[in-house]
């Protein structure tokens, strides 16, 4: 079996280089396999070509006994001994029969097809464990393979979970956005609606107001008139008809004309008062031009204030509280919209009294319910407080009173548009300013800063 032996080595070294190099192995064990696997060559080529091929098969021997021993000395080549069963039988028999061959040369000879044939059988079993393993590889090859792509499909179909949870999330989030939007669009349409609704009520309420003040407005007039030509009268009447009459009934006669005269000067100070009234709300009814005009600023505030009192009075008679005005009196009458201005004053009124009866109902103990306005020339300005000592405003809301139909009042009992109104007539309208200080449970105070054309 000539050149058996160095093919096997040849097989052996080629399996070991390729196991370092699969394994990513960079190692000086290389450049020594390829010198083992020159002398194999060179082993087969002295096997065929000499005659005496003794000290070459034995030399061929040293090589595959020396690779066979790489697995169990060499730590870079110990997952190679599986390699090493199956060359192992082959390199022991013809190792053992050159060595019965050179020490027993006639034995090895009568016996020759014995030890040819055992060589013969590792050489299959070489064979059989080299086509087993080689089977073996590809079906695991397959088999890793096909759980590679399992894996790849596996991290695909995890991956596209991901992504369609994801977008799952996103688009119920989206959905869920929306829906709220939605919602919100609907409550605020319904609000606007009731706020319309409530609106319209109000200018037919202002129209109403304006017919019947205009219908007042005339006997009204009459009453003052009659009142003081009546008082014109008396008067006359004490300076020439009095003085005639006989002493017994003067006395009696003075004395029922004066009570006539106070009489008539109470009927014309009421009338008086009534006809401020009528022409407060028929000028609060009036459509404003928004044409600036002087005005009594320390008048206007006294008549709306009035006003606004006497009007939640009427809703409610229960209702009471305390006024107090402090008015400067150097303002005199500055260029501003009367109309406009009596609505942003009826407004805060409003308020403050709504404030200060909220604040009763709480039964607290010596609380006295009171609204206070306040009016003081500035250098180039004038400036009207209004204040009061009720449940002030709340912080977290501080920021939001301005805006349209934003209310804190219940349903039903507030527009949402009062401030919002007063903000712009004062800032846009007046090129003045609108602060609000306030403690909740405690006090506010709206602060109007209105500029003096005059002092201009």
């Amino acid at each position: 079996m000539i050149g058996i032996e160095p093919a096997v080595t040849i097989f052996l070294t080629t399996q070991l280089r390729k196991s370092l190099k699969d394994r990513g192995i960079v190692s000086e064990w290389d450049k020594y396999l390829l010198y083992v696997l020159y002398g194999a060559v060179a082993v087969m080529m002295g096997s065929i070509f000499l005659e005496k091929e003794g000290l070459i098969r034995w030399f061929g021997h040293l090589l595959l006994a020396w690779l066979i021993s790489l697995p169990f000395t060499k730590e870079e080549f110990k997952a190679n001994r599986s390699i090493i069963n199956w060359v192992l039988p082959f390199a022991v028999a013809v190792i053992f029969s050159d060595l019965v061959r050179l020490v027993a040369s006639g034995f090895y000879d009568d016996h020759n097809d014995l030890f040819e044939n055992s060589v013969g059988f590792t050489v299959l079993w070489l064979f059989a464990m080299w086509w087993i393993n080689r089977k073996q590889a590809k079906a695991l090859e397959t088999e890793r393979i096909k759980r590679r792509n399992e894996e790849e499909q596996n991290r695909m179909m995890a991956a596209m979970k991901v992504n369609l949870e994801s977008e799952v999330k996103q688009r119920t989030a989206e959905l869920t956005s929306q829906k709220e939007e939605l919602q919100l669009a609907l409550s605020e349409l319904r609000s606007t609606q009731a706020q319309l609704v409530q609106q319209e009520k109000m200018a037919s309420l202002g129209e109403l107001t304006a017919g019947i003040a205009h219908e007042i407005q005339n006997p009204l007039n009459f009453v003052n008139n009659f009142s003081e030509v009546s008082i014109e009268l008396l008067d006359e009447l004490k300076d020439e008809v009095l003085s005639k009459l006989p002493d017994d009934i003067k006395q009696e006669a003075d004395d029922i004309i004066n009570d006539i005269t106070q009489n008539l000067t109470k009927i014309n100070q009421h009338g008086k008062r009534a006809d401020a009234i009528v022409k407060g709300m028929l000028q609060h009814s009036r459509t404003t031009t928004g044409k600036k005009e002087p005005t009594d600023i320390n008048a206007l505030a006294d008549e709306y204030l009035r006003l606004s009192y006497h009007g939640l009075r009427a809703k409610d008679k229960m209702f009471n509280a305390g006024m107090k005005t402090s008015f400067d009196e150097n303002i005199g009458k500055i260029e501003a919209i009367p109309q406009d201005l009596g609505r942003v004053l009826l407004n805060l009124f409003n308020n403050s009294f709504y404030s200060v009866a909220e604040k009763k109902k709480q039964n607290i103990a010596g609380y006295e319910p009171t609204v206070t306005v306040v009016t003081r020339k500035l250098p180039n300005a004038v400036e009207i407080t209004v204040s009061d000592n009720g449940t002030g405003i709340p912080q977290k809301v501080l920021d939001k009173i301005y805006q349209p139909f934003f209310t804190t009042k219940p349903t039903g009992q507030g527009t949402g548009l009062g401030l919002s109104m007063s903000y712009d007539i004062i800032t846009k309208g007046h090129g003045g300013d609108l602060k609000v200080e306030t403690a909740e449970g405690e006090f506010a105070r709206f602060i109007i800063t209105i500029p003096d054309v005059k002092a201009n």
